[in-house]
């Protein structure tokens, strides 16, 4: 899949908070991650009460997602992400998981504050769209 990342300079500089403004992808196989949460296999949660550790394992269980519908994170075109009474000291966290797992080519995305999820323990949730 071939994929630009836009970022142009009449808009804000989003590359420094880990994601594009823009992502233009070509044709190809269209594929809808549900949002992933910091549950093991056994749905046992990562990291309760720790936001990094939730970060973290989110994005680790997208990546395992990606790969099994045949892909890799860089196919990844939009992100969702999901965060429980999100404060300004939560973005810095969500940042570092942007730039670490996806590092110069970042998805765009949306950060959406919201009450709760739908497990009480749950910290973040993170859904995806890719093309591959």
């Amino acid at each position: 899949m071939s994929k630009i990342c836009i970022n142009p300079d009449t808009l804000f500089n989003s590359f420094q908070y880990g994601f594009s403004q823009i992502t233009v992808a070509q044709p190809g196989k269209m594929v809808f991650i549900s949002g992933q949460v910091a549950w093991d296999t056994n749905e046992n949660i990562e990291g309760a009460d720790d936001l990094a550790i939730q970060i973290d394992k989110a994005f680790a269980n997208l990546k395992i997602a990606m790969q099994e519908a045949g892909g890799t994170l860089q196919d990844i075109v939009m992100l969702r992400i999901y965060k429980v009474n999100y404060t300004a000291g939560d973005g810095p966290l969500i940042t570092e998981g942007l730039q670490r797992y996806f590092g110069t080519t970042p998805p765009a995305s949306s950060w959406i504050s919201v009450q709760g999820l739908a497990n009480p323990g749950f910290m973040i949730e993170i859904e995806a769209q890719a093309i591959i």
